[in-house]
């Protein structure tokens, strides 16, 4: 078997936009007409050159390849133009065109990937929601902590046991940044208040966006400590996991970390430093399935668990879900809401939530296909980036 095609699609994520501005997928064909499908994660480039980035990765080194060959697919495009290291842009074409291998792999052999990683240990996958804006709020639920707390009990109420969101609001390209006292008074009170709405029927899990320094990180997560989060999420920005590790050491509260980390390699000083003990790779753009699979496993030996990572498109998140299944060490999977909207509109056959956890699917390969119809109806044609971070300093 041989790959002999590909195509690419850029879609626009409509309003209300939630997993971002668009979505770049992949399409590898075979020989034998199998088709597989993969999905990059925010690389930093406007999407056109994201396209053009696939393109030329797969023309020097996909086409013509087994795509039963993985491991040796994987090792040279890491390899490519004598870079051998993590990078992210690489990582997200790379991340594409691996979970398309499986997907074929698994369509070639007629069975799931998760059985093709070890077998599936988790016959439902708990999952975990951002609190989302609605139509008709008066306020906005990302600083009103008392609709955030409405909204987190509404998805209690829908079968949710975890809701995530940051209390302490903005972040730039000029983080890491100490927090001012009416801020660290903000993040405490709107936590407190989401606490109190939900008691004890749901985790709360403080997304942060590595706005702080170490040091203001140990002075919020004090704050926080009485309300029990389940987790405090890259609360200093991810190049440094030596500085992850001293609000490690400094705090009750477990760190999670890893949407912006690349390959083994980066989770390993981070499991090393014990920077962190919840890991939340993203299959977009960490390096593909078995990369993922591989720190678990790493994961498992340091008794650290996986959370794995979307604010992407579907495909994505079908790749987490197969991961997820497999590996003994899950923790909880991120989801848009309970996958429905647009997500759910992409693929002919949407993926299964219910009372708060997700279904692994049974058909083969990754277990959805994209409606291509809905796709082209679709197409992106803004200027920005998937994800965007501030361009001036955030003053508290």
């Amino acid at each position: 078997m041989k790959i002999t095609g590909l195509q690419t699609f850029v879609v626009g994520n409509p309003p209300p936009g939630f997993g971002g501005r668009y979505f770049v997928f992949l399409k590898l064909v075979t020989d034998g007409g199998v088709e597989g499908l993969g999905e990059a994660y925010s690389p930093p480039f406007g999407p056109d050159v994201v396209v053009r980035m696939i393109e030329d990765v797969c023309e020097r080194r996909v086409i013509g390849h087994d795509p039963f060959r993985i491991e040796q697919l994987f090792r040279t495009i890491y390899s490519s133009g004598y870079g051998q290291r993590p990078d992210p842009s690489l990582g997200a074409v790379l991340s594409a065109i691996e979970m398309a291998c499986w997907d074929i792999v698994g369509k070639e052999l007629g069975r799931p990937i998760h059985d093709l990683l070890g077998g599936r240990v988790h016959e439902r996958l708990r999952a975990y929601s951002y609190l989302y804006p609605e139509d008709g709020d008066a306020t906005d639920v990302y600083s009103d902590p008392v609709l955030a707390a409405e909204r987190a009990l509404a998805y209690v109420e829908e079968g949710f046991s975890a809701v995530k969101f940051d209390p302490v609001g903005a972040y730039s390209a000029f983080d890491p940044r100490q927090l001012s006292p009416e801020t660290l008074d903000h993040a405490e009170g709107f936590v407190r208040t989401v606490r109190e709405a939900v008691g004890n029927r749901c985790d709360l899990l403080i997304g942060t966006h590595g706005q702080m320094t170490p040091a203001a990180a140990l002075r919020l997560a004090r704050r926080l400590e009485p309300y029990d989060p389940l987790w405090l999420e890259e609360p200093v920005p991810p190049e440094s996991p030596e500085a992850m590790a001293r609000v490690a050491r400094g705090t009750t509260i477990p760190i999670a970390t890893g949407e912006r980390l690349v390959g083994k390699h980066e989770f390993a000083r981070v499991l090393a430093t014990g920077a962190a003990s919840i890991l939340q790779m993203n299959t977009g753009r960490v390096g593909g399935l078995l990369e993922s699979k591989k720190i678990a496993g790493m994961a498992e030996a340091h008794y650290a668990q996986i959370a794995p990572h979307l604010y992407c498109g579907p495909v994505v998140g079908a790749a987490n879900i197969q991961l997820a299944a497999c590996s003994p060490n899950f923790l909880i999977l991120e989801g848009i809401r309970s996958w429905d909207g647009f997500h759910a509109e992409l693929l002919r056959k949407p993926i299964r939530w219910e009372e708060g956890h997700v279904l692994p699917p049974s058909e083969p390969g990754l277990g959805v296909e994209l409606d291509e119809a809905v796709v082209a109806a679709n197409p992106y044609r803004g200027e920005r980036l998937h994800l965007e971070t501030l361009d001036e300093p955030v003053t508290d």
